[in-house]
């Protein structure tokens, strides 16, 4: 039903209740029955259970335990039951896991927030008597009364005002009270924030007072339909989420195929079965790198760590990498890009623009101050006014060029007042003369009414009988002030030789005009940085507004959002397309105004539809359903309301647009440093998988068992992987375009470098083994059915260890070490350390050797191994040096 469409009557008589008495309590106890409680029902969440058991639901990982069944079955059945492998392996995915669920404990708890924001009580009239109830126990139909300062507890039709004014920002976007008529009869398809003859639940009375009836309740309210979509959409997968499961997958196929490669060719070479399937298993070991998904949450916690301190909380670990992948950021306006202030920017008087810091300037404020509400208070020399939006303004413009509202109102004693209303949209004060018997009346209002008033006008310090040249230039001054989307108030006075309060039927009649006053809500003034870089990053920046066009326009222009008038659009022509049409021409719009809620989240999916990955910045309710269906959503820490907080995935403590464009850097660094860990993980993986599967080629013992392929998984490569995640971004990161989330992880060659570098990595450690066998093992013992080769095997481990401990320094940077620093990542010089102490100590201490079926070496081997595992500096230095040269 489309109430702000029918008269108060013909809402009466459809909601079949008594604007004179209200609903009896039997009417309330049907209607309770029908219609229920007036709440929003709740979305019920997974318990830590099913977010523990939903970590396991990862291809890589399913492999993983089958390889730890398998590990532990074939060890059963050749009569030897080994532990070490398969508990090592569920070890990690139990970790894993667990940081998984840690990540999750902050769940969504934006319709909880939704409650919270509900009125907890509500003023009505039932059975001809006024009472205070929880707003929970409201029915349609129910009459409710609403003064300053209270909470709408439902959807209302107004049946009777005086001077009300609601804020609706968080629900409807507009950046400034809304003034309500409940005699007005609307259009059925009237935009919520200019259904003036109706108010919503969650909104807040600011000034007067109002009666109306109760149209909505619970779940059927605007703040309900909120809510429903919240609960509908389902937050999609981020970039890094699809792209490490398409990695998993990849990699999950791979061990398999290769693991069955094997064991076919070993039966081939008529290898003992139990031999050629363990073997196997130690390959699907070798082809996963189980301490990924740890080490990528690692990284991205340290980078959440950063973040913070930069004024960005991350709800959601992977939001941290989306944002670096964001080609478009929608931004609310009010509070986000702008101050959510108004301010005085502009004063004319009847011959044009006027400094505000002048003294016609002080003379027009310092009246303007005379006429406002407002209360100014002054502490320590900084001030604060409370008040309707525009006075504060008025009265802070004054207070900054000398006008103190207090000293004025001492000075100039009030002694009668007319209040502001929507049907005269003027305000007029009487102020006493001090040190006279004469008075001033003050009178402020929309130019329009207010200048049909005035026979004279202040020019030249005096005042001067208006001519019509005045009028045509005024009128001039006013559209153009308009035109620049500035709210214009205007001001005129008439001085009295007395005053009669029984007579003031004239004190709007034969007035003096003095001026106009621009304001505005102006944009924040690190915005058209952020704006440019973004730009500059590739990102488009797109203004999400409930605010009217011309408004969107002035301050999209004004901070480099706009730069074709055509770019802009309204609600109105949005409900207008098909979703098919807007998804094929969202590309050409920058500016939306006059948005709802439901036109939020068409606009996010339309921009997804293209491929793109949104950002969505916002603070009020009417942002939740946009944050929470946006890839990544962003909420202002200060001015957000919970429920847009508890719907995003990130959080701007500062509520600053600009913080958004470091987020944006961090998250590009933090998915290069992932892509650099990924790197040098794979490398390592494809070295050892290549370590053992030529060997078995050639008809040689196996080089590496299952343990040692663990120990150099988990520790050795998971130490300098972590440290990459602190590798600083690079300096031209934001020249960059954004990485497409269509374009895989391996794109530009790196697949392919992996594979070389693999390579190497695999055949520096079967040399060692080699070498190892041939000179330092039994010679010619290794055809014999019990021979082991210890050397061997424990110069390849070594050299596979350490040869990727130091390529880890390759993964820096793509310029030479000599140019960045060996030093200048101190984590990952520590970590070398730490990891190369640990794989000495495995080697020479007796009792982990025996763990690790390894044994001491001497000078001579360990020359030889410090020598093959440093190659991969050499090599990767010198083909950086060509490149650089070509």
């Amino acid at each position: 039903m489309h109430w702000h469409s029918i008269s108060i009557e013909d809402t009466v008589r459809e909601l079949k209740t008594d604007i004179k008495h209200g609903l009896s309590m039997k009417e309330v106890q049907e209607r309770q029955k029908l219609y229920g409680k007036n709440v929003i029902d709740a979305k019920k969440g997974k318990n830590l259970l099913q977010k523990f058991l939903a970590q396991f639901a990862d291809f890589m990982i399913i492999v993983l335990i089958c390889a730890a069944v398998l590990s532990l079955v074939v060890s059963y059945m050749e009569g030897k039951l080994n532990f070490v492998d398969p508990v090592i392996i569920l070890l990690i995915i139990i970790l894993n896991a667990f940081l998984g669920v840690l990540q999750e404990t902050k769940a969504e708890k934006a319709l909880e927030a939704l409650k919270k924001m509900s009125a907890p009580t509500a003023h009505v009239l039932r059975e001809n008597k006024v009472t205070v109830i929880p707003s929970s126990e409201l029915v349609p139909g129910d009459i409710v009364i609403l003064e300053t300062g209270s909470f709408v507890p439902a959807d209302c039709r107004l049946i009777h005002t005086v001077n009300l004014k609601v804020e609706e920002a968080s629900l409807t976007g507009e950046s400034h009270p809304v003034e309500k008529n409940a005699y007005e009869i609307l259009l059925p398809d009237t935009n919520l924030a200019d259904r003036h003859n109706m108010v919503m639940a969650t909104s807040t009375i600011l000034y007067g007072r109002g009666v109306a009836i109760v149209t909505a309740i619970g779940m059927d309210t605007q703040v309900g339909h909120i809510a429903r979509m919240i609960m509908e959409d389902d937050t999609p997968d981020t970039p890094l989420q699809k792209r490490l499961a398409r990695t998993g997958k990849t990699l999950g196929i791979a061990a398999l195929i290769i693991c069955c490669l094997v064991f076919i060719i070993g039966i081939y070479k008529d290898l003992p079965p139990f031999d050629m399937f363990m073997t196997s298993v130690s390959l699907a070991v070798a082809a996963i790198p189980e301490g990924l998904p740890a080490i990528v949450t690692i990284m991205l916690s340290l980078g959440v760590q950063r973040m913070a301190k930069k004024n960005a909380i991350i709800r959601k670990l992977p939001a941290v990498e989306t944002l670096g992948s964001a080609t478009v950021i929608c931004s609310d306006k009010t509070g986000t890009l702008t101050q959510n202030v108004m301010t005085v920017t502009e004063i004319s008087s009847a011959t044009g623009k006027e400094e505000i810091k002048s003294d016609f300037g002080f003379f027009l404020l310092s009246h303007a101050a005379l006429c406002c509400d407002a209360i100014l208070q002054t502490v320590a020399g900084s001030s604060d006014v409370s008040g309707e939006p525009t006075e504060k303004a008025l009265v802070l413009a004054a207070y900054n060029i000398g006008a103190n509202k207090n000293d004025l109102d001492s000075m100039y004693k009030r002694i009668y007042e007319i209040p502001f209303d929507s049907t005269r949209k003027m305000m007029t004060t009487v102020h006493k003369s001090p040190d006279t018997s004469s008075y001033r009346s003050v009178t402020k209002g929309a130019y329009d009414f207010l200048i049909k008033r005035c026979t004279h006008i202040y020019k030249d310090n005096k005042q001067q009988p208006i001519t019509s040249r005045d009028k045509n230039r005024l009128n001039a001054i006013n559209e153009a002030m308009t035109g620049r989307a500035l709210r214009v108030i205007a001001l005129a006075y008439k001085n009295l030789p007395q005053f009669n309060k029984s007579d003031t039927s004239s004190l709007e009649k034969d007035l003096t005009f003095v001026g106009l006053i621009g304001m505005i809500d102006p944009p924040r003034k690190e915005v058209k940085e952020a704006v440019r870089i973004c730009r500059q990053a590739g990102i488009k920046p797109v203004m999400i507004t409930g605010d009217h066009i011309l408004t969107a326009k002035a301050i999209a222009k004004d901070i480099g959002i706009l730069t074709n008038q055509t770019e802009a659009i309204t609600g109105e022509e949005l409900s207008k397309m098909s979703t098919q049409r807007l998804n094929d021409t969202i590309s050409r719009f920058s500016v939306f105004a006059r948005v709802s809620p439901e036109h939020k989240v068409r606009i996010v999916k339309a921009f997804q539809s293209k491929g793109e990955v949104v950002a969505m910045t916002g603070d009020g309710v009417n942002d939740a359903p946009a944050l929470k269906a946006a890839d990544i959503g962003c909420a202002m820490g200060i001015a957000g309301t919970d429920v847009a907080k508890n719907a995003s995935d990130m959080i701007l403590t500062d509520d600053n647009f600009a913080t958004i464009v470091s987020a944006v850097s961090e998250g590009r660094g933090i998915y290069d440093n992932i892509k650099k860990a990924v790197h040098f993980l794979l490398s390592s993986n494809i070295g050892e998988i290549l370590t053992i599967f030529v060997a078995i080629l050639f008809g040689l013992p196996t080089p590496l068992v299952a343990v040692q392929l663990l120990w150099v998984n988990l520790v050795t490569d998971s130490l300098p992987a972590i440290s990459l995640g602190v590798e600083p971004p690079s300096k031209d990161i934001m020249l960059r375009k954004p990485v497409s989330p269509k374009k895989g992880m391996f794109a530009d060659g790196l697949a392919l470098q992996i594979v070389i570098e693999g390579f190497l990595i695999g055949s520096l450690a079967l040399t060692a083994f080699v070498i190892g066998v041939k000179y330092y093992d039994a010679p010619g013992m290794h055809q014999t059915l019990n021979y082991q080769p210890w050397v061997g095997r424990t110069m390849a481990f070594s050299v596979l260890s350490l040869s990727q401990l130091f390529h880890s320094f390759n993964m820096r940077s793509n310029r030479s070490l000599s140019e960045i620093g060996i030093l200048s990542n101190r984590s990952l010089a520590i970590s070398f350390v730490i990891c190369a102490f640990l794989q000495i100590a495995v080697v020479s201490l007796t009792p982990l050797a025996k763990v690790f079926q390894v044994v001491p070496l001497n000078l001579r081997q360990w020359a030889t191994v410090f020598l093959l595992s440093i190659t991969p500096i050499v090599v990767v230095e010198l083909q950086k040096k060509i490149r650089k040269i070509g």
